[in-house]
Parts: C-alpha cells; structure tokens; sequence
C-alpha cells in the first residue's frame, strides 16, 4: 500500500498502517560503486544532447574525478564514436566491463556490443527500457564518482525506466533557441518533477554563431529563450552554447576529449562546487 497522501483526521481510516512507497531502485553491480548519477535529457531530438553529454564528461574527468558514460539512447547510440571507441566490450561470468576511452571515461553503449556499429536496433520500448536497466546492473563500472546518463529524446519506456531504476540525483534539460522548445522543455521537465528527479538547469546548444572573420555573434535558430524559459520553470540556466563546427568535428572524429575549450567545463566544475 502506498504512504497517506491527505488529511487522515476527516477521513476515518486507519492511515497509520500503511507503508512508505515501494522503492524500485535496482541494484548496482556488486562490483560497482557509484556517486552521483546525473540524466541528460531532452523534450526532442537533434539538440546536440549526446554532444552535451560527451563534453560534460570529458571536462569531468579532466578534473580528475571518475567519471562514466551511461548511453541509454538505444536506437541512436552515438557516445562510443565521440570518443573514438569502435571495439567491443568484454564479459566475464563477473559481468561486462565497460569501455574506458583515452582520458578515463567508462562507457556503456549499444554499439559496444553489436556485430556492427550499423546494425539496426529493431526492438520493442520494454526491451530497449530492459537493456538500459542491464547496462546499471550488470556492467562493472568500478568505482565512479560522476555517472552522466545520455537518454533517449521524450518521456517514454526509456526515461521512465531510468527514473524508476537508477538512483538519478539530477536531470540537465539541454535545448535549443527554437519557438516549440519551451512547450517540449516543459514535458521534460514535468516528467522530471512527477518522478520527484531535481532539475539542476538548463543548458541551451545552437545559441549563436561567432563569425570566424568578424567576430560578430549570431542567432541562426532565433533568438535565444533559455531565460524566459528558465525563468516560466524557476530553472537555472547552466551554459549556452554557440554552433562549433569544430566541435562536431571532433565528436565525429573520436576527438571530444581533446577539444578545448571545453563548452561544458564550467558546468563540470559548479557540479564538483556544489553550485548546481
């Protein structure tokens, strides 16, 4: 039975029996100890949420904290080739370690386990959602102190599985300047609420373009809203991000730890501040 939600002193029932809520936390792997768990997430596609990921954990782990990759976009797994990592990942009767790519980061994704990076991921939502929740409880992770989890676009089987089953201590909603982005940011962001998850902020990509000839900053997909927006959620903004054609370079060349500066090192280091 689920814990009293009113004013038991007009109701006449016996409240006082019932229980707290069952708590669907799933175990880590035995051999795993990890810190903080942090969601990234997004009301819709193409925002530059896998990229947010990669250079959040990237600057993390130039702080020198353990820091691992959770890639629960099943059906658009990307994180692996951010990295530069293209071998499989390796079992043992223990469980399945994750990738480790060159600057530390443990990774976990679909294609580390595929017979080929464009294999097709052909499954139903409560298979992809049962995967993700594998990829928690049977992976050694070893010891993390920052898990950044690189979610699927929406509010379906997959955020609600990782909501329900890892023991999440914020969401970062990453958005773009595009009109329909505070109605999408909002679903997110209720999601979030209902399943009692903190919002830690906002971080806004595609914000402007600096113009490489003279230096002019401009607004290709409109004029920024993170503010509005924030402020209509009582959300912080966390970072704004201009349009890098470098950056994406480096995240298609395996290179997103190497790139500098790192758009999401602030964040990193307010995160380690306790500012966030």
């Amino acid at each position: 039975m689920s814990e009293c939600t009113h004013d038991c002193s007009s109701c006449g029932e016996s409240c006082g029996e019932r229980t707290a809520p069952m708590d669907l936390h799933a175990p880590c792997n035995e051999l795993s100890s990890v810190g903080k768990v942090i969601a990234v997430v997004s009301g819709k596609g193409g925002v530059g949420k896998s990229t947010v990921t990669c250079s959040l954990a990237a600057a993390m782990a130039r702080l020198g904290k353990k820091t691992a990759v959770l890639d629960a976009d099943i059906t658009g797994p990307s994180v692996p080739t951010a990295f530069g990592i293209h071998e499989h990942a390796v079992g043992s009767e223990l469980g399945i370690y994750p990738a480790v790519s060159k600057g530390g980061v443990a990774l976990m994704s679909l294609n580390l386990l595929t017979e080929n990076e464009t294999d097709p991921v052909i499954w139903r939502g409560p298979v992809i959602a049962g995967t993700v929740k594998q990829f928690w409880t049977d992976v050694i992770w070893g010891d993390v102190d920052y898990m950044f989890v690189d979610m699927p676009p929406g509010t379906g089987d997959v955020p609600l599985t990782v909501f329900q089953s890892l023991p999440v201590d914020g969401v970062i909603v990453v958005t773009s300047p595009q009109d329909l982005v505070s109605m999408i940011v909002t679903k997110a962001v209720k999601m979030a609420e209902m399943m009692n998850i903190p919002i830690l902020g906002l971080v806004e990509n595609y914000s402007y373009f600096k113009c490489p000839d003279c230096g002019g900053e401009h607004a290709l997909f409109g004029e920024s809203k993170a503010d509005r927006v924030a402020a209509e959620l009582g959300l912080k903004v966390l970072a704004r991000l201009p349009i890098d054609p470098a950056l994406a370079a480096a995240c298609d060349e395996g290179r997103v730890e190497e790139y500098q500066p790192n758009p999401m090192a602030g964040v990193a280091e307010a995160l380690v501040a306790g500012r966030v």
